[in-house]
């Protein structure tokens, strides 16, 4: 019995691994996306699409092993609970990836358009909020660290207040001339994707916290209600700008 606890945190440990690594190709996917998005470079999105598939392989790797665990070890309370974080950690990094892609195809979108100066480093900045906030997440579930779990909807702030800010912007450049209407609307969803990003990085906090203490999750009720509607403002926006475009 002892050498089938000692298997299962193994096991428990490769899904760790796993889930850091699955981090990891995320973090380098948002600067990935920015750059081209700042650049106008399409090869780079590609690369950025392109490297979607990979992600989403790993993720069903980790699910499966998770499922595997559940099926063949009867984990005990606090072992159900790394699992069941491990598996909703998972879907949250995979849809953060996801976002990246979403920004590349907004990039598709209206390519060839000039940013200016301010939108180029309110993106900059936003980026980088975006790609600090997973990589803190991701130390948070590693080292099981509950205090930087707890801290990050108040770091998430930040992200939130350069979004308002872009959106902000964009408008006053559309007013003045300087972007189309169809440009201003994919600037808009692109800030909702990086905005996206950083809230997945909370919900892994909270699913850390969850982990670790057993407190239940307060946004995951909210964020099920609220993510289909997100979702379908932006594919009707999406289909909105792209009409004007034709």
């Amino acid at each position: 019995m002892v050498e089938l606890r000692g298997s299962f945190h193994e096991e428990l440990d490769a899904v760790r691994d796993l889930i850091v690594t699955l981090a990891a190709h995320v973090t380098e996917a948002i600067p990935l996306a920015t750059e081209a998005l700042i650049d106008n470079n399409l090869e780079i999105a590609q690369e950025v699409i392109q490297h979607d598939v990979d992600l989403d392989l790993l993720s069903v790797e980790i699910e499966e092993r998770c499922y595997a665990l559940i099926a063949l070890q009867q984990p005990m309370a606090s072992d159900m609970r790394s699992i069941v974080t491990a598996m909703k950690i998972n879907g949250e990094y995979e849809r953060s990836g996801d976002l990246a892609v979403n920004i590349c195809k907004g990039l598709r979108r209206s390519y060839g358009m000039t940013l200016s100066p301010i939108l180029r480093g309110l993106i900059t900045s936003m980026s980088e909020e975006a790609t600090r906030l997973t990589r803190l997440s991701v130390d948070a579930y590693a080292e099981r660290h509950v205090a930087l779990a707890a801290a990050l909807p108040d770091i998430d702030d930040r992200l939130d207040d350069l979004q308002i800010e872009f959106i902000e912007a964009i408008f006053n450049a559309h007013q003045n001339g300087e972007i189309l209407l169809q440009e201003t609307v994919q600037l808009a969803l692109i800030a909702r994707f990086y905005e996206r990003i950083g809230d997945h990085a909370v919900n892994i906090g909270e699913r850390v916290l969850y982990m670790v203490t057993g407190a239940s999750p307060e946004r995951e009720v909210r964020d099920e209600l609220t993510t289909e509607l997100h979702d379908t403002i932006e594919s009707e926006a999406s289909k909105l700008a792209e009409g004007e475009m034709e």
